[in-house]
């Protein structure tokens, strides 16, 4: 896999910032392709993380306004109200955790903050600044509030998955490794994506039979 996208590319470098972009690969698949292709611990972990971080401008102003427009089409409008559902219930979630793990003393919109942190610093499928951005979008946060818990939370996921691919990196003593853990989570990113299409088709239906 990294070889193949060495080739595809031409430019390790580059090809860690497109990656890291692409959503549900994003950080994580972009620090073990650089591992993977032989940068450095430093440069893995940088280009992912700016790669990654770059996504929130685009994904915070233009979601809403183009979740907007599709609503107006014939064709795209009932994909836009399954799309929204499922993100206002990820939004829901992400501030429910944040208030169980705080205190009732704070505001609600510490709560969104700190539920949009934990969202994207948490590498697990489906987390990240897509989605995380999302979120802060849907908890209604405005640009200065979101901003924050995204980059902070994105670059604490970056340094676990760093640190982990390291560790991996020590137990095997080969960087070829990194190429199964690659395709691992191109696999994984595959299945999610399926997944959640499915879910975001029930979602309709359930809403309607509510």
């Amino acid at each position: 896999m990294v070889e193949f996208i060495q080739n595809l590319i031409g430019d390790d470098k580059i090809a860690t910032l497109i990656m890291s972009f692409i959503p549900l690969i994003e950080l994580k698949g972009g620090i073990i392709f650089a591992r993977g292709a032989s940068l450095n611990f430093f440069e893995s972990f940088g280009l992912s993380y700016l790669g990654s971080t770059v996504a929130f401008i685009p994904v915070f102003f233009l979601l809403v306004p183009i979740l907007n427009l599709l609503k107006k089409i014939k064709w795209f409008n009932a994909f836009a109200d399954k799309i929204e559902l499922f993100f206002k219930d990820k939004a829901d979630a992400a501030l429910k955790k944040a208030e169980k793990s705080g205190k009732k003393a704070h505001t609600e919109k510490f709560y969104k903050i700190l539920g949009t942190f934990i969202f994207v610093a948490i590498p697990l499928p489906m987390t990240g600044v897509w989605t995380g951005t999302a979120v802060a979008v849907f908890l209604g946060l405005k640009f200065k509030d979101a901003i924050l818990p995204v980059v902070i939370g994105n670059f604490i996921a970056g340094a676990i998955i760093s640190v982990l691919a390291e560790i991996i990196l020590a137990a095997s003593g080969n960087l070829a490794i990194l190429d199964y853990v690659l395709y691992g989570l191109f696999a994984l990113a595959a299945v999610m994506l399926i997944l959640v299409i499915v879910k975001i088709s029930l979602k309709k239906k359930t809403a309607e039979e509510k």
